[in-house]
């Protein structure tokens, strides 16, 4: 800025407004980012739960699934597959946490009888209803699994976003409007000091 620069006092006022309403937006996103923080590691700590029940639950149906392959063998279980009637439905709906939208898987699905799932008691053997039971656990796990991962992924979207936000108020919105602050400061105690060299000028 040059020395003919001539600011007012009302654009002081502003200006500092201005600095006032930074510092508050400032303070306003570090309490969002640090919230959003906790929450996504809330949420992570699910996940890593999630992720090894569905370990867990998978592992299980997979031994249960190769039992019922050597009791009742493949051309039966694949008998048996054909037969089911009922396709797990899902609806997606949507919750809030710290004003970031994320998902909400809700199924119908559920563990059912084996004549619920459609195959008559002369298809079935003990074995298969224990796999199909146990893969119907799996599912339970993979749906939740699919919610809780995109939350983490919008959640972690949200967090890089806002620190972006912060980062730029603190290190460069905030400090330009300060050293434009300092300027207008400066400026206006020279122009004052200017006014009453020449005031007393005149009245000599």
């Amino acid at each position: 800025m040059g020395q003919d620069v001539k600011p007012t006092r009302s654009e002081l006022q502003k200006l500092k407004k201005r600095i006032k309403l930074a510092k508050s937006g400032h303070n306003l996103l570090k309490k969002k980012r640090d919230g959003l923080i906790l929450e996504f590691f809330e949420v992570l700590k699910e996940a890593k739960t999630l992720s090894q029940d569905m370990t867990d639950e998978y592992k299980n149906a997979l031994g249960k699934i190769n039992i019922s392959r050597v009791l009742d063998g493949d051309t039966k279980l694949k008998s048996v597959a054909l037969s089911v009637r009922h396709t797990p439905e899902i609806s997606l709906k949507t919750k809030n946490i710290m004003g970031v939208v994320v998902p909400k898987i809700e199924s119908d699905h559920k563990s059912r009888s084996f004549l619920e799932r459609g195959y008559g008691t002369i298809d079935s053997s003990a074995a298969i209803d224990e796999a199909a039971e146990a893969y119907e656990k799996v599912v339970e796990k993979v749906i939740k699994a699919a919610e809780v991962e995109t939350s983490l992924k919008k959640l972690l979207s949200e967090i890089e976003k806002t620190k972006r936000r912060v980062n730029a108020l603190e290190f460069s919105v905030i400090p330009k409007l300060n050293d434009v602050k300092a300027f207008i400061t400066m400026r206006l105690e020279e122009m004052e000091r200017e006014n009453i060299f020449r005031m007393k000028r005149i009245k000599k």
